[in-house]
């Protein structure tokens, strides 16, 4: 065995602990969902990206909305695409206000869709904004989106959490949200009604809602950084909720103490992303192919999702999941085996030195640099146990922990071996995701950027989001996804989910299809 789960004894000792002292709320009493979250909400400006997204969708609505079953009507009843594939014409809802009682109509929608496309540069990730022609008011409740070519993932697109959300135009600054905004009137069931920050908000239920009212009068987002907090203030009956993919608000080891303890709800969500490892191949050693091809063989991906993971996530074959659109190509799994490995590493001409234990080439030893967010609960163990994997094919590997934002400015600088990559998730996988390995902000391009096709692979993947013609486009994505796993540029690890605990008088918690949205609205306390 490799791994004795000291991490999960201290967590049954520490819930003990706490529980000893857990205080009994009076649920009939209740009238506001209490949500622990690592991080303050920020500035939920929904046309930036500073923000908590789970925050931003609470007060901000679309024209349309991702489900489980496609994209539905939302501040939008209905429309219609022309056979180009050029215009989209939207009759929107007539019984919709802002927050501040301004009207929601096609010349609200026109402002704020113009402002978005005032800070063209800041959204070129997402193709829409690159293909916006024109926004036009047909007349009060119809407003016409115009592009420049089609574009399949249109209504895909306008559904995400941002930036295509409405602000009120009362909000706006000199006409515009890129430099700011002086409110946050929104047509969303929730409205922000106190913010301190780095301590807590609240959230108060929007009277005047066109939709259904929300269940609870109020949610109080309080902001705890330190996990051990977030558990013990759950234990003690401060809090009512935990939400979050990828440990950023619970680490596994304390989900499953808190399932084996029976007291609380825990719950999974289907998987939602990708969890890989970045190869840059625009570095010395891992710019070589066969290198980055033994990496993958020498990492024991089931013992990740069995050991670390407590069997919470499956193992990725390959980079996106096959149910994921486009990607059910039959591509060959790298399945862990470290002889294979050995093998790939001594052809490249990387010999193991008996001394040490490790391989050299041209007086160079193997060895190589990984980054981690500090901030989440799981990459620490995780870049550990890669570390033990590749010491055993003779690699020294480092790893190192960065707060966020260092993380994030490395992923731009491309300063890096190895580095964390989490796909985004249903909707934007695949068409989103793609579409961002072509910014320079972003690892995946970093990482990519040694590539012979490289320029090839940016064209194509610019070319396949204007394809108008279905089986086209398929070609395109297998093309894509096939060179990108031929080249090893990702170590696929799990399939991420998301993960909720709440206490069992808390009814009505589920999952939106993106992982990034919570869904208070639904949720209720059950008194009886």
């Amino acid at each position: 065995m490799r791994k004795i789960n000291i991490g999960l004894l201290s967590v049954l000792f520490l819930l003990l602990l706490a529980s000893c002292s857990n205080s009994e709320n009076d649920t009939a009493a209740k009238d506001e969902i209490v949500y622990a979250s690592s991080k303050d909400i920020r500035d939920i400006n929904p046309h930036l990206y500073s923000g908590e997204m789970a925050a931003q969708n609470m007060v901000f609505e679309s024209l349309v909305k991702n489900t489980e079953d496609g994209v539905e009507p939302w501040l939008a009843e209905s429309w219609e695409i022309s056979e180009d594939g050029l215009e989209y014409t939207f009759h929107l809802r007539e019984d919709v206000t802002f927050s501040d009682g301004e009207k929601f109509n096609a010349e609200a929608v026109k402002q704020n869709m113009d402002a978005i496309m005032d800070n063209e540069k800041r959204h070129a990730w997402l193709d829409l904004v690159n293909l916006i022609d024109e926004n036009v008011v047909v007349d009060e409740y119809t407003y016409k989106l115009v592009l420049k070519h089609p574009y399949y993932p249109t209504l895909t697109e306008l559904g995400l959490t941002r930036p295509f959300r409405f602000l009120s135009p009362n909000d706006f600054v000199d006409g515009t949200t890129k430099d700011g905004i002086s409110g946050y009137s929104g047509t969303g069931p929730w409205v922000l009604s106190e913010h301190n920050e780095n301590q807590e908000a609240v959230f108060t239920a929007n009277e005047e809602y066109w939709g259904e009212q929300p269940k609870m009068n109020a949610v109080r987002w309080k902001v705890m950084p330190d996990h051990q907090t977030i558990l013990l203030a759950l234990e003690k009956g401060e809090v009512d909720l935990i939400f979050g993919s990828d440990g950023d608000m619970i680490d596994l080891d304390s989900f499953s103490a808190l399932e084996e303890q029976g007291e609380y709800v825990t719950e999974m969500s289907e998987p939602v992303a990708s969890r890989a490892i970045l190869l840059n191949s625009n570095r010395p050693i891992t710019g070589e192919i066969e290198v980055r091809e033994a990496l993958q063989y020498a990492v024991d991906k089931q013992s990740i999702a069995d050991g670390i993971l407590n069997g919470s996530e499956s193992v990725a074959p390959t980079l996106l999941a096959s149910t994921v659109p486009y990607s059910d190509l039959g591509l060959e799994e790298r399945k862990y085996d470290p002889d294979k490995a050995n093998n790939l590493l001594d052809d490249a001409g990387w010999r193991l030195n008996s001394d040490d234990g490790y391989r050299y080439k041209d007086g160079e030893k193997l060895e190589l640099n990984l980054y981690y967010n500090s901030d989440n609960a799981q990459e620490k163990t995780i870049s550990e146990y890669i570390q033990s994997d590749l010491r055993e094919i003779g690699v020294e590997l480092h790893i190192t922990g960065e707060q966020k934002q260092a993380f994030l400015d490395r992923q731009k600088s491309g300063e890096f071996d190895l580095q964390y990559s989490l796909s985004w998730g249903t909707p934007y996988d695949p068409q989103s995701y793609l579409s961002s390995w072509r910014i320079p902000a972003h690892g995946d391009y970093q990482a990519q950027t040694g590539l012979d096709k490289k320029a090839w692979l940016d064209e194509t993947i610019t070319d396949l989001m204007i394809e108008h013609d279905e089986e086209n486009r398929e070609a395109m994505y297998a093309e894509v996804l096939s060179y990108i796993h031929e080249e090893a540029v990702y170590i696929p690890l799990t399939y991420s989910r998301t993960k909720a605990v709440h206490r069992p008088e808390l009814q009505g918690v589920t999952f939106n299809v993106s992982q990034y949205e919570v869904p208070f609205e639904n949720m209720y306390f059950d008194t009886e």
